[in-house]
Formats: C-alpha cells, sequence, structure tokens
C-alpha cells in the first residue's frame, strides 16, 4: 500500500492498494507536464510550498496527492481538472476562460477517438464544409 498525507503529523495514513494505480498514473501526469514547462522537482515544490521529497514521492505514486493541492498544482502546470485528474486533454483557445464550448468539447472528444475514426470525422467534416464554401472560396480553390 502507498502513503496519503500525513492527516495529524507524524502519523502517514494507508490507502486501499486498488488506488495504488490511480496515484502512480496521477504523479506520472504531474512529473510529464512539470518537465514540458522546464520546471524542476524544487521549482515546483517551492511554489507549492512542499517538499522536494514531497514532490517526487508524489511522482511515483508513493505518496497521494491531496485534494486540497489539486487546484494550485493546475494552475501551476496550466492544466484542467480533466487533465490532471483523468489525463483527458482539454482543447482551450488562448486568453479564454470560463467553460468550453460545445464545439470545443466535441473537438476534444474526437481528439480522443482512435485515429481512423478521426480520419472518417475529417472526411464528414470536409465534406460538409465544401458544400457551405462561398462563391469566392470556391474560385480560389479551383485557381492554379
Amino acid at each position: 500500500m502507498i502513503a496519503t498525507e500525513p492527516t495529524i503529523p507524524g502519523i502517514i495514513a494507508t490507502m486501499p492498494a486498488k488506488h495504488e494505480a490511480y496515484f502512480k498514473e496521477l504523479g506520472t501526469r504531474i512529473a510529464k507536464a512539470r518537465k514540458e514547462r522546464g520546471l524542476t522537482q524544487q521549482q515546483l515544490a517551492d511554489a507549492l510550498g512542499i517538499a522536494q521529497q514531497t514532490l517526487a514521492h508524489y511522482e511515483v505514486g508513493r505518496i497521494g496527492v491531496g485534494i486540497a493541492m489539486l487546484p494550485r498544482l493546475a494552475e501551476l502546470l496550466d492544466l484542467s481538472f480533466d487533465e490532471i485528474l483523468l489525463g483527458h486533454p482539454t482543447v482551450r483557445l488562448p486568453g479564454k476562460r470560463g467553460p468550453a464550448s460545445r464545439l470545443e468539447q466535441q473537438l476534444d472528444a474526437i481528439a480522443r477517438l482512435p485515429k481512423a475514426e478521426q480520419r472518417a470525422v475529417s472526411t464528414l467534416l470536409t465534406a460538409v464544409l465544401a458544400q457551405h464554401a462561398t462563391p469566392a472560396g470556391q474560385e480560389a480553390a479551383a485557381a492554379p
């Protein structure tokens, strides 16, 4: 069993084995996002107000990340809750805040499809968009 964050100073509670795999995957996502942003463990740990060793334990799944830390962790790593908690990529437009639009949610769902199904959706979209092209756009496409 792996440990969770201390609940009482010096006492560490253990978690059920069924949660171990999740915390290892969560730790992997945290480490990957940290590295993609060019941060060291020490830099991220300092920003979170924890010891570097604690962050190292989070990243390998030895210690479960406390729920209270998740909002700050997501903010520092520029991840949505879906990305950090579940590993689902989120389509975001630069500078846009708030919930994703229906189209953004659909694009996110398409991005999670197998490649063959993504190509089928792309082909369908191309055909629909071609039917609604403006005459000027059609002329531009036909020009050499």
